[in-house]
């Protein structure tokens, strides 16, 4: 199954991906709301797919982590979209967006006269989310007068507006999500110890986009579909030159980044052909922030790349490396090394998208 994670606020005006290779698809659920909200093949993404896959139909708390821009929403979204709750609106709540004194009646709501300024009722997240699924992005940057009221709700399902005594109860699927070590948190007491282990029921860890490098074309021209339709451009080809670099960088900002670089080269193209520019000024810190990980992954797409993708035989990768084919087509699973696409098909269920060709100027 071809999974690309993409900006979750797009899921509506964005067409259906099709999968761009033949052969049986992965064991994931026909649903077209979910199938449009991932694109990708590596081993990385497709282990949370499978996690997903699991998770999806119950009601139990999920913690997602990882970094920023990995699409920890996009996650959320597809995770609500394959549950029993997807026909009511999931609710979504930024948690380092609120001032910690608003926080409380963000979530829970308020009667009026709760407070100085409070002229009016109001509705909470949680009231909103009931028989639908609550969002918690940035879980890590909650008040701790919150994180108390939080636990309540995790642990009886009812909670009570500001400014009232009367207990609500809500049938709520709970999905939270942050980039920071919660654990260290604990141990700065900046979080919840109790808080932490209700929320981590199902912990899914959202791979940075330097662990699935493989993707990388997919993305890029899933995004290249996005903005030609935005546009009313067309390109149809980004060189070998041009997309290995874009695989040789390493991504810090992740998906989001992605997406906004080729943003801006869309916006400057005027051709059929693209030129995707990476941010100059990071190349080189994050290249000198590589682990061996990284540099080992690099080193041997570096090989396979200059050997054709070919791993066996004579002048094969294997050889190169002075490996046997077995030991490195092992070594390429768990480093997520997979040959790449030169270009998906058409994203529409008709028709088909112009010849993307990958050229060797």
């Amino acid at each position: 199954m071809s999974i690309a994670i993409f900006r979750a606020d797009d899921v509506q005006d964005s067409p259906p991906v099709r999968d761009p290779s033949p052969g049986p698809k992965a064991p994931f659920p026909a649903d077209r709301a979910a199938a449009g909200l991932i694109v990708g093949e590596s081993a990385a993404i497709r282990r949370v797919l499978e996690q997903v896959r699991h998770v999806a139909a119950t009601d139990s708390t999920v913690l997602l982590l990882g970094e920023t821009g990995t699409g920890k929403e996009v996650i959320a979204a597809c995770l609500h979209a394959l549950s029993a709750r997807r026909d009511r609106a999931m609710v979504r709540v930024n948690c380092s967006a609120f001032p910690p004194a608003l926080m409380e009646s963000e979530l829970f709501g308020r009667e009026k006269g709760a407070y100085t300024g409070a002229v009016e009722r109001q509705i909470g997240r949680f009231e909103l989310a009931h028989h639908s699924t609550i969002f918690l992005d940035e879980i890590g940057d909650l008040p701790a007068d919150t994180q108390v009221k939080l636990l309540r709700v995790l642990e009886e399902r009812q909670f009570e507006r500001l400014g009232s005594p009367r207990a609500i109860r809500v049938d709520t699927r709970v999905i939270a999500a942050t980039h920071r070590d919660l654990e260290q948190g604990i141990a700065t007491g900046t979080f919840r110890e109790d808080l932490f282990y209700r929320l981590n029921v199902f912990p899914i860890h959202v791979p940075p986009l330097r662990d699935r490098l493989g993707d990388i074309p997919l993305l890029v021209w899933r995004f290249v579909e996005e903005f030609s339709t935005r546009f009313g451009k067309h390109a149809e080809v980004i060189t070998d030159e041009n997309m290995s670099a874009l695989r040789r960088y390493g991504w810090p900002g992740n998906i989001r980044e992605r997406r906004n670089v080729v943003e801006r080269a869309m916006v400057l193209a005027t051709g059929p052909r693209l030129t995707i520019a990476l941010p100059a000024a990071q190349v080189g810190a994050r290249q000198r922030s590589a682990t061996l990980t990284d540099v080992t992954r690099e080193h041997i797409r570096g090989v396979l790349e200059s050997a054709g993708w070919r791993i066996r035989g004579a002048g094969g990768a294997a050889q190169r490396l002075g490996l046997k084919p077995t030991t490195l087509e092992t070594r390429m699973a768990r480093l997520g090394l997979t040959r790449p696409q030169r270009a998906p098909s058409s994203f529409a269920e008709e028709g088909s998208a112009p010849d993307r060709r990958a050229s060797h100027e």
